[in-house]
């Protein structure tokens, strides 16, 4: 029987953002989590329940320790433990790619990654413009200067491509993806540090919509590189989003939770897009087929915990009631 996925949040005004945060939050499959890991269930209104889910996340599912997602250690679970984050990731969402659900949008944001990632996520979006959905405004591929790593680098010369940032990997990706040799229009700003600079370059293949690979710099640079909403609000800044507009994010089925929620805080909140956000198909014969990290028991728990921290930063921006 197919696993019954927990509705993430949707919509743009405050109250209908608020239902779907609690709606998520306060859902069996993350109540029965908390509850097989030792965790009583935080006491308090909805600000303190995701108060103390962020937490008890860190003190029980966070492996990462500041490190990189790759760098994270794997802990050891017993089968029964497995066999309950696989079911609870699955009803959260993390696990199935699920179709774009509207047959047309105002604009299609493809968000970076890892090196196998931008060549996925990005093929999986030239899919997508070929075989629908309509997209009538542009196609943004979002990252970073974050230097790629040796084995990043490996998958990358497994397919005849080279880089040394996230941001390259993408742009490398949209010339393959969509055969195109060089870009129409290039724009940005050296900084004089990777966290304080950007980079835009903008392709148009023909009979698609313009793709524009951009580079964000970071919204705290003394203290990180830009993440996911940082190149969020940056496009939203160099593109006209008007209220009412269908956005589509394309990401990995495992981070589509909390980068849901990251653009739900950074464009529908202020902007008053309608945010949907899927994960590229993997068994999709158009991707390529190249190497990618195991997804382990640990790995979705990183990420559910990960959603949870994107859904209180997100219901913290919210209008109280």
């Amino acid at each position: 029987m197919r696993t019954v996925e927990v509705a993430l949040p949707a919509g743009t005004t405050g109250a209908e953002l608020t239902a779907g945060v609690r709606t998520w939050v306060e859902s069996p499959p993350l109540r029965g989590l908390v509850g097989h890991f030792g965790g009583d269930w935080p006491a308090g209104d909805l600000t303190a329940v995701l108060a103390g889910l962020d937490d008890f996340s860190a003190r029980h599912w966070d492996f990462r320790d500041g490190r990189e997602r790759p760098e994270a250690r794997e802990p050891a679970f017993d089968l029964g433990t497995v066999a309950l984050i696989l079911d609870s990731a699955a009803a959260l969402g993390l696990i199935r790619a699920l179709p774009p659900p509207r047959p047309r949008y105002a604009h299609l944001v493809v968000l970076g990654g890892l090196a196998h990632a931008c060549l996925r996520r990005v093929a999986y979006a030239a899919h997508l413009l070929r075989t629908g959905p309509a997209v009538t405004g542009e196609v943004a591929v979002l990252g970073s200067f974050r230097p790629l790593s040796r084995v990043e680098r490996q998958v990358l010369a497994g397919v005849g491509l080279g880089a040394e940032t996230e941001v390259e990997a993408l742009d490398a990706a949209v010339r393959r993806s969509f055969g195109l040799a060089a870009p129409v229009e290039e724009d940005g700003h050296d900084g004089g540090h990777p966290h304080h600079s950007w980079s835009s370059r903008t392709y148009r293949p023909a009979g698609l919509p313009p793709v524009r690979v951009l580079a964000a710099p970071s919204s705290e640079p003394e203290r990180r590189r830009a993440h996911t909403a940082d190149t969020q609000r940056f496009w939203a800044e160099h593109v006209r989003l008007r209220a009412g507009d269908p956005v589509l994010m394309v990401t990995a089925p495992i981070y589509v939770p909390f980068q849901h929620c990251d653009a739900l805080r950074t464009l529908a909140v202020p902007y008053g897009c309608r945010i949907d956000t899927v994960g590229a198909d993997p068994a999709l014969a158009a991707l390529p087929r190249v190497p990618e990290p195991t997804l382990t028991p640990g790995r979705y728990l990183q990420e559910i915990r990960s959603a949870i921290r994107s859904l209180r930063a997100l219901h913290a921006t919210l209008p109280p009631g």
